[in-house]
């Protein structure tokens, strides 16, 4: 099974309504994802982790609350919320949590997420969860990706105030690069990748980058 159905048997418990078939159908997304980050660092200004908030299409999110009670119906409390925050953790962390991050070319991993929660509003629901390094690292140059290597989920930051440094030296200095369209390298790759059975990175072209560079 696909690694990322399986992702989306943890968090909706889809029995094979989002099952792909060949693997071409596999090069578009099933799921999306709006997207703001923060970089954390500490006093002395090391990096220490990265705040996600990352809020699900409005079909995803009712897939995941079906089946679920509440005290008020169309209403959803943190509380209530929790079980299924627990499970999208766990079942993320199979993932690498879909983000990467490099401090002077060197690759850096996370801890377990921590502060993690789930929140309902306006038919959609938002993750909220913390990543820390488990090395806090000082870097001059620090490169941070958020993408899925299958593209079978699509992150899109939000037009407004997509990342932010929290605590961050003064002098730092942070660019953001959107994807590029894509269209292109798709219909170049799309066929003859997924043929071949190759698409273990395919979604590195629909990459989110955040890049800083501090003195």
């Amino acid at each position: 099974m696909n690694p990322a159905i399986r992702l989306l048997w943890g968090l909706l418990l889809l029995a094979g309504a989002l099952a792909l078939g060949t693997g071409t159908a596999q090069a578009h997304p099933h799921v999306w994802i709006t997207a703001t980050s923060e970089l954390i660092y500490a006093s002395d200004g090391s990096i220490t982790g990265v705040r996600h908030a990352w809020t699900f299409d409005d079909m995803f999110s009712t897939y995941a609350l079906q089946g679920l009670e509440t005290k008020t119906k169309g209403v959803y409390s943190h509380e209530e919320l929790a079980p299924l925050a627990q499970t999208n953790v766990e079942s993320l962390k199979e993932f690498g949590f879909f983000t990467f991050a490099k401090a002077d070319g060197r690759k850096q991993k996370f801890e377990e997420p921590v502060d993690y929660f789930l929140e309902y509003k306006d038919t959609r629901l938002t993750l909220h969860f913390t990543l820390p390094l488990k090395m806090p690292v000082k870097a001059r140059e620090l490169v941070l990706e958020v993408f899925d290597p299958e593209f079978f989920i699509d992150f899109t930051f939000a037009d407004q105030d997509p990342v932010r440094l929290v605590g961050a030296p003064g002098a730092c200095q942070m660019k953001f690069q959107r994807p590029n369209d894509g269209s292109a390298n798709a219909k170049m790759l799309g066929e003859q990748n997924f043929t071949s059975g190759d698409n273990s990175n395919y979604g590195a072209m629909f990459a989110n980058k955040i890049m800083v560079e501090c003195p």
